[in-house]
């Protein structure tokens, strides 16, 4: 394909997928999600400035830049971009897809003068730094490469809107839930691991997957048990070899598992106990209300499920990295609240909607083989899609100039969302 046609084809596409998500908004929103969208993929940055220099239009930058600007800090708008997600990415969970809850930060080290900051930990560091929480909600299914973003937010515990973070992972469940009809199972790591998130759950019958904490009690042969007690107590009749790529070098695990039935105290929903041992010196501790089988394929497929996890992991660095989140320059804190929401379209764009119909397959098999890497194309072939989408749309900057009659805006001063 000639490199100006799938130059063109990427035009395209970033406009009739942004037509999906904002089907029925007034034109000036419509053509500021399209602008968003492209921007961010032309340059990889969700700075407005590149953003706006992306666009390549015959006004001056600082324009631009001030018009992105006002539409991003629109009321409502991260609702609206989720609410379209949900519609295009809600139909691909089946009841067997695994929801997972990822709990991340960006580190604003140096940040001062954004609103909100909140103190975050920084894991590789091991220090408090400024920063914000952010909440991703991706479906996988076992077995399968396919990851699909579903759900993005960030929040600070200095906001004054802010209440809880039981309330914001609550919220995030609960929107997700109820977009794809309660589908899916919810898998979530130790952060998951409270009383509060396990009623919600159970109270609304979601399945879950969660890894335990090992500082709580459960209900086994109705007496209660330190849940440690009971992990290193379980017997673990079956084995597995697994390898793990863990920064660029393979990690051989030998495990050996089992599981036990037990309850939550208060509860009467009889749940499993899913115990691993070979990843430490102490166990996995799963928790589940699936349905568990003393059978090796059924212990091991609970394994399997969370397991999944871990490919989550890479694609948080994915976004992290290919967009540069954490050197978002945003001021105020509402305008990092929608640009959230519209990076994760961007994720959703990038990872799913190109390879939806066979034609976009090929488009997408010709956009990985333009990115350019020190190594070639990598294993984790986003960061070369992101790449590849770069390399098309920078390299031919003409912005969105020829798609400008599809949004005539009949008042440049028209409500972003109709009342």
């Amino acid at each position: 394909m000639h490199y100006a046609k799938t130059a063109s084809k990427l035009r395209e596409q970033i406009i009739k997928f942004s037509g999906e998500l904002s089907a029925g908004w007034p034109k000036v929103a419509r053509r500021f999600l399209a602008e968003a969208i492209y921007g961010i993929q032309a340059r990889q940055s969700l700075h407005l400035t590149e953003i706006a220099r992306a666009l390549g239009e015959k006004i001056s930058l600082k324009k631009t830049q001030y018009r992105l600007s006002r539409q991003l800090g629109r009321d409502d708008l991260g609702r609206r971009v989720i609410k379209g997600l949900f519609d295009l990415a809600a139909p691909r969970v089946e009841k067997k897809t695994l929801l997972i809850l990822d709990i991340s930060d960006i580190k604003k080290k140096y940040a001062r003068k954004m609103e909100h900051l909140a103190r975050i930990r920084d894991g590789s560091e091991k220090t408090l730094a400024n920063g914000y929480w952010i909440i991703q909600v991706i479906a996988a299914e076992v077995g399968k490469t396919s990851l699909v973003p579903l759900y993005g937010s960030l929040y600070s515990q200095r906001s004054p809107y802010f209440q809880s973070e039981n309330l914001e992972l609550r919220g995030a469940i609960s929107k997700v839930s109820q977009a794809t009809e309660k589908k899916g199972t919810w898998v979530i790591d130790r952060g998951g691991d409270r009383d509060y998130l396990f009623d919600y759950m159970l109270d609304n019958k979601l399945s879950f997957l969660v890894r335990m904490k090992k500082n709580r009690d459960l209900i086994y042969r109705a007496k209660a048990h330190p849940i440690l007690e009971l992990a290193m107590t379980c017997p673990l009749p079956y084995a597995e070899r697994i390898v793990k790529e863990e920064k660029g070098k393979e990690t051989i695990y030998d495990l050996r598992f089992g599981a036990r039935p037990v309850k939550l105290p208060g509860r009467s929903k009889p749940l499993t106990l899913v115990v691993v041992r070979g990843f430490g010196q102490e166990p996995m501790m799963l928790l589940t209300d699936l349905r568990v089988t003393k059978s090796r394929k059924s212990i091991w497929g609970i394994i399997e499920s969370y397991l999944t996890r871990w490919r989550i992991e890479e694609t948080i660095r994915f976004l992290k990295q290919s967009y540069q989140v954490e050197d978002i320059r945003l001021l105020t804190y509402h305008r990092l609240q929608n640009m959230m929401a519209i990076l994760t379209v961007v994720a959703f764009f990038a990872m799913v909607y190109l390879g939806l119909k066979t034609k976009l397959r090929v488009l997408s098999r010709h956009v990985m083989g333009a990115a350019k890497r020190l190594f070639g194309i990598p294993d984790f072939h986003f960061y070369a899609l992101a790449d590849g989408i770069r390399e098309f749309l920078f390299g031919r900057n003409s912005g969105l100039q020829r798609f400008h009659h599809q949004w005539i805006e009949e008042n440049n001063q028209l409500p972003l969302f109709d009342p």
